[in-house]
């Protein structure tokens, strides 16, 4: 089994929806027939700004609707975060849509204390697991990817996406996670970030796809809006995880 990704690390256009989507639909319309899945960063139409009133979008809006008839389109799946609403609540949503229209939400676990979000979003209270083509990919968002219990592999998926705006001032941080998590779950893991500056804050990008072993196959320019097309094998992901099965040997645990 094999999947082709595209990732696409951003200058996100601050709490401007229209000129981000304008931007996006250029890239989608260039983007080569062989590409299965493109991912986004976290809040790729915004930045991760707090004025919900103003950022928000519904599930059933116009921005998502576009969103699915890029999908479609070009026959790919689309993963990204954007702040959604619904009823009287708002969520830092990653959305996997497929090309049949089919959405996959998962719901912001971690919010970023430090940043207010917590003040504004609610909290996601699972995980997901979305199974694309005979793989099995797990969405994550920004600040999960510092809680490794959240994203431990019990042999339930193949690859681990984490959606970011993480600014450049713990880019060390950033790089040393993405390492450690694909290392200890024994599983592809992309990180897709963000470059510019939004609300104030610097963001370096360092978008970057690690294999299952640790070894960084795949490490986006600093510093520049950046787009790459990589293969993942996941057979030879399998094959690893046969011959040096780490996995059996793990702890069983609850999250509450």
């Amino acid at each position: 089994m094999k999947l082709n990704i595209a990732i696409i690390q951003l200058d996100i256009i601050w709490e401007n929806i229209q000129q981000n989507l304008d931007v996006l639909e250029s890239m989608f319309n260039e983007l080569d027939d062989s590409i299965d899945l493109v991912l986004l960063p976290e809040m790729f139409l915004t930045g991760f700004s707090m004025n919900i009133e103003q950022i928000a979008v519904s599930i059933d809006g116009v921005e998502v609707v576009k969103l699915k008839e890029w999908s479609k389109k070009k026959n790919l799946a689309i993963l990204g975060s954007l702040a959604v609403k619904k009823n009287d609540k708002v969520y830092n949503s990653a959305l996997f849509i497929k090309p049949n229209g089919e959405i996959t939400i998962y719901n912001k676990r971690h919010l970023f204390r430090m940043g207010e979000e917590d003040n504004y979003f609610e909290k996601g209270d699972h995980r997901t697991i979305v199974d694309f083509k005979g793989i099995r990919i797990m969405p994550q968002i920004c600040y999960d990817l510092r809680f490794p219990v959240w994203s431990r592999n019990r042999n339930d998926y193949d690859l681990l996406v984490y959606m970011a705006n993480w600014p450049g001032s713990r880019q060390k941080v950033w790089n040393v996670l993405l390492e450690a998590r694909a290392i200890e779950n024994q599983s592809y893991t992309v990180g897709i970030n963000r470059v510019g500056e939004g609300g104030g804050i610097k963001y370096l990008g360092g978008s970057k796809l690690v294999d299952y072993k640790g070894i960084v196959v795949k490490d986006l320019e600093l510093n520049s809006n950046a787009y790459c097309v990589l293969q993942l094998d996941i057979n030879k992901q399998n094959n690893f995880r046969t011959k040096f099965p780490a996995h059996q040997d793990s702890d069983e645990f609850n999250i509450l």
